[in-house]
């Protein structure tokens, strides 16, 4: 994947930005690299920065300023580590160049917003949206936000796919190329549509995760659609797949089995999730042959929220090792094979590319319904979560939460992160800055992942 990175950072420099994708003022990733965006007063902030694969690093660069009358800058009070995060970590997303700040998700007090801006002022706390939208082009005006036409300036991204898809906050050029939010504080491009402005009975755990999990978990179920009585699995028991389960169960879900091989993480979820069934696929011979023993017929309902990039074959591992494809199809076809005829096969884990051996026929044959649900447009869905689950205590995010530690462990955090250790037991991580509150009812102190 190095030798992929490098060259489609060769094409993009060959093909230039994509000219419809610059509303944003995309492909500003590092404001100490590059200085005409810095504050001019020459503060500086921690943040953390991509050194190659499998390399993070905790730096002090310089703090954003105002670029466009529609930002604003926020200071941040939490971010967290993404599992799509792991991604980039391992050099499996594309276009990613040394100093890019990481991150996407991350909630903050607003310091200074731009002349544009109407609905965000200087003291409001606020969440931030993952991906950038403008607001304004056909999809953002249906809050299909993770479209967005304006906002992702990558023509590699446009060739491969198609269409334009929305900026991301720190994810790679691929995805235009913005300074994340693992950092001390943020530009917040059109700041009166990406912020959502938080009350005050709501803590920082709860509200955090608006800006992708809850609203990815909930994209999934919801758009994978699942329905008064339905079986259902979950491949892929991280913080995506558990509140997958948990919003199957909202939505009605008579079962949910979780499939994983990480044992801790099934525990963790069984704990968190008492109903839940699970599946150690590392301890079985066929998932779909077990799930058929569990629930004859099949499920009605398979999500993915693991990822294209684990491959469990030993030809897909060579096939995706020397680039032969860049996702691999293990999963989904498990997935194909347990669902029922007519099932549906919904697809939230990341996929950047390319898959050989998908069982189509299978599909075909069986009339199988592959969604892929793409990312969730979290602007559709976050004040309907904030206000009717969140506030009247219908969901608790904080059922994620198992650690809380300073943005300055974050190298470490990264590595741990990756190796899923049992006596490490990360699942979702609130990292705080020296801005953040004292911890929420419920949630856990700040520890620290040297003791």
């Amino acid at each position: 994947m190095n030798m992929a990175n490098a060259a489609a950072n060769l094409i993009e420099r060959h093909l230039g930005e994509y000219p419809e994708g610059t509303a944003a003022n995309a492909g500003i990733s590092n404001y100490g690299i590059q200085h005409e965006f810095a504050d001019p007063s020459g503060a500086k902030m921690k943040a953390v920065v991509w050194e190659g694969k499998n390399t993070v690093k905790v730096v002090e660069t310089a703090k954003p300023r105002i670029i466009e009358n529609h930002d604003a800058i926020v200071k941040v009070t939490g971010t967290t580590i993404c599992g799509s995060d792991l991604h980039l970590y391992h050099g499996a997303v594309i276009e990613m160049q040394k100093g890019d700040i990481l991150g996407h998700e991350y909630m903050g007090i607003v310091e200074v917003v731009g002349s544009s801006v109407k609905n965000i002022k200087p003291g409001d706390r606020v969440v931030a949206s993952f991906q950038i939208s403008c607001g304004t082009c056909r999809f953002c005006v249906q809050k299909l936000s993770s479209q967005c036409e304006r906002t992702n300036n990558s023509s590699v991204a446009n060739a491969m796919y198609g269409h334009r898809t929305a900026g991301v906050l720190g994810y790679s050029h691929f995805a235009g190329g913005y300074a994340g939010a693992q950092a001390e504080y943020v530009r917040a491009p059109f700041a009166d549509v990406n912020l959502l402005v938080l009350p005050d009975n709501v803590t920082d755990e709860r509200a955090l995760f608006l800006s992708d999990v809850i609203p990815t978990s909930y994209n999934c179920v919801q758009d994978t659609g699942i329905y008064e009585g339905d079986t259902v699995g979950i491949w892929g028991m991280g913080p995506i797949g558990l509140f997958a389960a948990k919003w199957a169960f909202v939505k009605g879900a008579k079962r949910v089995i979780a499939i994983d091989s990480v044992a801790w993480r099934l525990e963790y979820a069984k704990s968190k999730i008492p109903q839940i069934e699970t599946i150690d696929f590392s301890k079985v011979k066929s998932v779909p042959e077990e799930i058929n023993k569990i629930a004859p017929g099949g499920l009605d309902v398979a999500l993915e929220c693991a990822a294209g990039e684990y491959p469990k074959s030993i030809l897909h591992k060579i096939e995706t090792a020397i680039g032969l494809e860049t996702d691999s199809s293990d999963t989904l076809n498990e997935m194909i094979l347990s669902v029922r005829p007519y099932g549906r096969v919904g697809i939230t884990g990341l996929y950047t590319g390319y898959t050989n051996h998908l069982n189509i026929g299978a599909i075909m044959q069986t009339g199988i319904r592959l969604i892929g649900n793409g990312q969730a447009p979290v602007l559709k869905y976050w004040e309907d979560i904030l206000n009717n689950y969140i506030i009247p205590g219908k969901i608790d995010p904080n059922i994620m939460i198992s650690h809380r530690i300073p943005l300055e462990e974050m190298e470490d955090l990264y590595a741990k992160f990756d190796k899923r250790d049992p006596k490490d037991g990360l699942m979702k991580v609130f990292v705080a800055t020296k801005f953040s509150n004292p911890p929420g009812e419920g949630s856990p102190q700040l520890s620290s992942l040297k003791d």
